[in-house]
């Protein structure tokens, strides 16, 4: 499927100054990478610049630093990379001005450098024309292969794409390829799975995703906002009070379309330790949390994922990062990991929560994006990718 924007295969990149904004917005345990998969999804593209004869210039941001901070320097990310490409990243101390100009002025073709967070300067996030023309004077050439923030206009995302000629990366290729095909041309039965806390947060989502669904199964806390609009009980469960009244109209309109939990897994609090219970979906104590999707629910989920042919996860079942409260969330992923149909999970707590339980690398696709592919989700469009050159 052509995603209608150039790629790096339409380059000459021989002996050019590659200037490419990649992902590595991982997450540091002091020092130390506790999930390398932004960084190791980075390394097609980049072994392929590498391999044409680029000098490759990478940059990313990490984390939401007010200013330069140790804590939030890409170096970990450098020696992880060099590991992955099996070759040396040098790393520089900023990511524009005379000294880093001067630094890959001397690169050599096949050798590739690691800028400083762009963050650490206010222009990234501001988009500031003056910051993106710093990043420019750094390539010949800029490639966009981050997924993960192409739903911002920053200087190093939207900016910098009109100041080179453009292309983008394998990476945002493969994600507009996997939810586009999606959205557009899905296998049928498509069903979407929806999850995660509040129903005004998927409005979007759902209104762009109902037309194209054959069933939308919701989970998570935003279910108790649709269980409570057809008159249920929920407890102390969440609700999303300012989305009953959508909530309420959906299931008139749609409601043959829509798959509710049948029953919930309760508790007393939201911690290890819980007392846990199950209970009808429109049912629960008063003096109960709902946390999960219960039995007959994950059953039932399943089987309609195992009839799929196309299946889109986006926002876990429950608090699955709680161990009692987990199994709703897993038994989606179980499903998914052993259906035939195109699986594809919409990044964010989903795709936590597939690499959690050990399912990842059994899905046809997950998500590098959490916001980009929502927005994506919504029918959207990300700046960072409609700043790049079409075919």
């Amino acid at each position: 499927m052509s995603t209608g924007k150039r790629t790096i295969r339409d380059l000459d990149l021989d002996g050019k100054r590659v200037l490419i904004r990649c992902d590595f917005n991982v997450p540091l345990d002091g020092n130390e990478i506790t999930d390398d998969r932004r960084i190791v999804e980075s390394v097609p593209t980049l072994r392929y610049l590498l391999d044409h004869r680029a000098m490759v210039i990478a940059m990313s941001h990490l984390g939401r630093p007010k200013h330069r901070s140790p804590e939030n320097s890409l170096a970990p990310v450098a020696v992880r990379l060099g590991q992955l490409l099996g070759q040396p990243v040098g790393m520089l101390d900023d990511c524009v001005g005379a000294d880093v100009e001067a630094a890959v002025a001397e690169m050599a073709p096949g050798e590739i450098v690691l800028l400083e967070n762009v963050r650490f300067h206010e222009g990234e996030e501001a988009n500031d024309p003056k910051f993106a023309a710093g990043l420019a004077r750094l390539g010949d050439l800029y490639v966009n292969d981050a997924f993960g923030t192409a739903h911002r206009a920053h200087a190093s995302t939207e900016g910098v794409a009109h100041l080179l000629p453009s292309a983008i990366g394998f990476l945002i290729e493969k994600e507009l390829a996997f939810l586009g095909e999606a959205l557009t041309n899905p296998k049928r039965p498509f069903v979407a799975v929806l999850g995660g806390s509040k129903v005004h947060d998927k409005i979007a989502v759902i209104d762009h995703l109902l037309p194209k669904v054959d069933r939308l199964l919701i989970g998570g806390g935003m279910a108790f906002t649709f269980l409570k609009a057809k008159g249920g009980a929920i407890g102390k469960s969440l609700l999303d009070e300012a989305s009953l009244e959508y909530a309420t109209r959906l299931l008139g309109d749609a409601g043959a379309k829509i798959g509710l939990p049948t029953d919930i897994v309760c508790a007393d609090k939201l911690e290890n330790g819980a007392t846990v219970s199950a209970a009808p979906a429109t049912a629960i104590p008063n003096d109960l949390i709902g946390v999960d999707i219960g039995p007959a629910t994950a059953a039932a989920f399943s089987s309609e994922i195992a009839r799929a042919g196309t299946v889109l996860w986006n926002g876990p079942m429950g608090v699955f990062e709680i161990d009692p409260f987990a199994a709703g969330t897993k038994a989606i992923a179980k499903a998914m990991a052993e259906s035939d149909a195109l699986t594809i999970v919409g990044g964010g707590d989903s795709a936590a929560a597939v690499d959690k339980f050990g399912y990842a690398d059994r899905m046809s696709h997950v998500s590098t994006g959490g916001g980009a592919s929502l927005e994506f989700l919504e029918g959207k469009i990300l700046p960072g990718i409609s700043a790049i050159q079409s075919e």
